[in-house]
C-alpha cells in the first residue's frame, strides 16, 4: 500500500514545555512545522497532566486539610477535617482539564492541521512514520527534528511486584478513596510530596529509602531535618532498605480497601515484613525513547535509555535535537522551557547559547518547602572552594512566627575569595519563591554583602535572606 509523505521543515515529537512553545515559534519564523503528541489526553506534557499541576493542586488541599486540623493553635476552633478524596481529585482534574484546553486551544491556533495525535517511530533518520489515533499511518519528513517525548514512572525489577497492583505518581492521583496505610517505595523528591500529602490526608504512611539518607542529593544536615520533620508529621521511615519480595495477601472481607500488600524487606542484617493497603511506587522516572525506533535515525542514547545530547542540546546525528527530560538533564518544567530558549537563541535569533552557565533552582513542594540552588556544602568541599556556611533556624524569622511556620532551617554557602555564593539551600514556608532572590543574585555575580545589606520588606520571609547572610 502507498503512503504519502508529506514534507516539513521541522517536526516536533512529543509536546512537553519545550515542544510546545517551540512550535509557535518556528511557525512564527516561517518555518512549516508538524507537532506529533501521542494523546489528546497529554496536551502540554507531563508537567501540566501527570506531575507538577495536579500534584501541586493535590497538596493544596492536604496543606488546607492540615491547617483545618491545627486551627485551634491560631485560637479558631474547627471540626476534624473530613477529607473526600474523590472531591480532591474532581477538583485536580479541572485545573489540568482548563490547563489542557488552553494549551490545546494555543498549538491549534499555531498549527491548524499540522498538530498530529498518534504514537511516532522512527523508520530513516528523517522520517518518522505516526500512526494516528485513528489507526492510519502517516510518513512525515522534515529537515530538522525535535525530540520532547519525556518520562513515566520507572518500575524497578522487585520479585512478586508485576503480581500485585501497585499504584505510581499517575494513578495515585485517580484514587477515589483515602488508603488505610500507604507504603511509600523512593525517598526523593515525588515519594516524599505523596507520603507527607496523603499524611495529612489522614492516611499511615511508611517510606522505604535504598540509601542511609533520604533525598541523596542533598546535604546530610539538610536530608535530617526534612526526615525529622516528617516524622513529627507521623510519617514512619525505613531506610537502607531492600525491598526482597512483594506479596499480595486476600482480604478476608471485601472491604473497599480491598486486600493487603506484604513487603520482605532486608534492613542491615535483619529482614522485616511490612504490611500496608496500597504501595506507591516512586524510584524514578525512565524515558520515552523505546517505542520511538530511535535505531533506525542512528540516534546514540545512554545505557538507561536516555538521549545524549551535547551542550546545544544536539544529538549525534545533525539536523535532530533533544530537549526537556528525554536527554537526561535535570528533570524540571523550568529546565525544558530552558532548553527550548536555547534551541530558539541557536536556531532563529541567530545568538549562541548553552546549558554550560545556567544556575538550577529546585523546590521539594513538602510543608515547609525545600528550595536549593547552586552547590550544596558537599559538592561545594569536593570542587576545592574555601567556603563559610551560614545556617539559621526557619524561627529566627519574624514572619515565620507570626504564621505558626517556625520549621526549618536555611543554610548558604559563600565563596571566601570573591564573596560569592555558592550555593543555597531554604527548608522553610515559601522557600519556592524567597530562593529565587538568592538565585538573581548569584546570576548577576553580586557579593553575598547584597543580601546581607539589602533593605527587605518587613515582615516578609525573604527578611530571612537579611539574617542569614549576615551570619557569614
Amino acid at each position: 500500500m502507498e503512503v504519502d509523505t508529506q514534507h516539513y521543515d521541522d517536526i516536533i515529537i512529543g509536546g512537553g514545555k519545550a515542544g510546545k512553545t517551540l512550535a509557535p515559534a518556528l511557525v512564527a519564523d516561517g518555518r512549516k512545522t508538524a507537532l506529533v503528541e501521542r494523546s489528546l489526553n497529554m496536551i502540554g506534557g507531563g508537567c501540566i497532566n501527570i506531575a507538577c499541576i495536579p500534584t501541586k493542586t493535590m497538596v493544596a488541599s492536604a496543606n488546607v486539610a492540615n491547617t483545618v486540623r491545627n486551627s485551634a493553635a491560631y485560637g479558631v476552633k474547627a471540626n476534624t477535617p473530613i477529607v473526600d478524596l474523590a472531591e480532591v481529585i474532581q477538583r485536580k482534574r479541572a485545573v489540568v482539564q482548563s490547563a489542557r484546553e488552553m494549551n490545546l486551544h494555543n498549538l491549534e491556533t499555531a498549527l491548524d492541521k499540522n498538530l498530529i495525535i498518534g504514537e511516532a517511530r522512527f523508520v530513516a533518520p528523517k522520517t518518522i512514520e505516526v500512526t494516528t489515533t485513528e489507526g492510519k499511518n502517516r510518513l512525515l519528513t522534515a529537515e530538522r527534528l525535535f525530540i520532547n517525548t519525556g518520562t513515566r514512572p520507572l518500575i524497578p525489577s522487585i520479585p512478586g511486584l508485576t503480581e500485585v497492583e501497585f499504584l505510581t505518581s499517575e494513578s495515585i492521583m485517580e484514587l477515589e478513596y483515602l488508603p488505610e496505610h500507604l507504603i511509600v517505595l523512593g525517598s526523593g523528591y515525588i515519594g516524599l510530596e505523596f507520603a507527607q500529602m496523603f499524611r495529612r490526608f489522614g492516611c499511615g504512611v511508611t517510606v522505604i529509602g535504598q540509601s542511609e539518607q533520604i533525598l541523596s542529593q542533598q546535604d546530610p544536615d539538610i536530608a535530617i531535618a526534612v526526615q525529622t520533620l516528617l516524622e513529627r508529621n507521623g510519617i514512619e521511615f525505613l531506610l537502607k532498605a531492600k525491598v526482597l519480595r512483594v506479596v499480595r495477601k486476600a482480604s478476608p472481607l471485601e472491604n473497599r480497601t480491598g486486600n493487603e500488600t506484604i513487603l520482605q524487606i532486608q534492613v542491615g542484617d535483619r529482614e522485616i515484613t511490612l504490611q500496608g493497603s496500597h504501595l506507591l511506587v516512586a524510584v524514578g522516572r525512565a524515558p520515552n525513547t523505546d517505542s520511538l525506533n530511535l535505531a533506525a535515525a542512528g540516534v546514540a542514547t545512554d545505557t538507561r535509555g536516555f538521549i545524549q545530547v551535547n551542550d546545544r542540546l544536539e544529538t549525534n546525528i545533525p539536523g535532530i535535537w533533544a530537549l526537556g527530560d528525554i536527554n537526561g538533564g535535570p528533570q524540571y518544567t523550568h529546565i525544558s522551557l530552558d532548553d527550548y530558549r536555547i534551541i530558539k537563541a541557536n536556531l532563529i535569533d541567530g545568538g549562541d547559547r548553552s546549558t554550560g552557565d545556567r544556575l538550577v533552582p529546585s523546590c521539594l513542594f513538602i510543608a515547609p518547602e525545600l528550595a536549593h540552588v547552586g552547590l550544596t556544602e558537599t559538592e561545594a568541599q569536593q570542587q576545592g572552594y574555601a567556603i563559610r556556611v551560614a545556617k539559621i533556624d526557619a524561627s529566627a524569622v519574624p514572619r515565620a512566627r507570626t504564621l505558626g511556620q517556625t520549621d526549618g532551617l536555611l543554610k548558604a554557602i559563600m565563596d571566601t575569595e570573591t564573596g560569592r555564593i555558592l550555593g543555597c539551600s531554604l527548608l522553610c514556608h515559601e522557600a519556592g519563591e524567597v530562593i529565587s532572590t538568592v538565585q538573581m543574585v548569584m546570576q548577576a555575580q553580586m557579593p553575598y554583602t547584597i543580601l546581607r545589606d539589602g533593605i527587605l520588606t518587613h515582615p516578609t520571609m525573604t527578611e530571612g535572606l537579611n539574617i542569614l547572610f549576615s551570619k557569614l
